[in-house]
């Protein structure tokens, strides 16, 4: 492992030093491991949510079915309701 020396708030400073304190932690470093591998994490599950969007866009794009003028759509959503109701 290599060292690395970084600046926080004083807030973040309090906040590492209750973990370790309360036992939650073994060290300062454990609690900035921790939330970086939080961090890495919540970044692959927005990269996995945002392709996943940009898929459904796509398909959406490539769909070969006609384009719906919003008097046709709102006519298959009437059509769709009375059918459902």
């Amino acid at each position: 492992m290599k060292t690395l020396s970084v600046t926080l708030p004083e807030e973040m400073i309090d906040a590492i030093k209750a973990r370790v304190d309360a036992g939650t932690y073994v060290s300062p470093s454990a609690v900035v491991e921790e939330a970086i591998h939080a961090l890495l994490r919540g970044e692959a599950e927005h990269e996995e949510a945002m392709e996943s969007i940009r898929s459904r866009v796509r398909a959406s794009l490539e769909d070969p079915r006609p384009d719906l003028t919003s008097e046709e759509m709102w006519k298959e959503l009437e059509g769709l309701f009375e059918k459902y109701r």
